[in-house]
């Protein structure tokens, strides 16, 4: 598996007044992405301060398998988040947390 880095952004769907927790379908888009991290695909990821944007580090054979993972997402689904960019990620310093598999 390779790591990558994938930017996703906020789409049509989401509502600028609103908190991150308050978006339509919340807890099924947390719990998706918890068995992600659980599974040691989704490594680390979070808001980019002071953007639309999301980094999501992840394991994958390809950036077709990492987009077609991210598919799965309630969010992505609603066009609360789409996927920006993918790209693979070599690491020169540290240890991406998880398990490689």
């Amino acid at each position: 598996m390779k790591v990558f880095a994938v930017i996703q952004t906020r789409g049509a769907a989401w509502q600028p007044a609103a908190p991150l927790e308050s978006q339509l379908e919340w807890d099924a888009h947390a719990r998706f992405m918890d068995d992600l991290e659980a599974k040691g695909i989704i490594a680390l990821a979070g808001p980019l301060e002071g953007t639309q944007d999301v980094l999501i580090i992840m394991r994958a054979y390809s950036p077709e398998e990492a987009l077609k993972t991210l598919q799965n997402d309630p969010w992505t689904h609603l066009d609360l988040l789409r996927a920006k960019s993918i790209a693979p990620w070599t690491i020169r310093i540290g240890v991406v947390p998880g398990r490689p598999e």
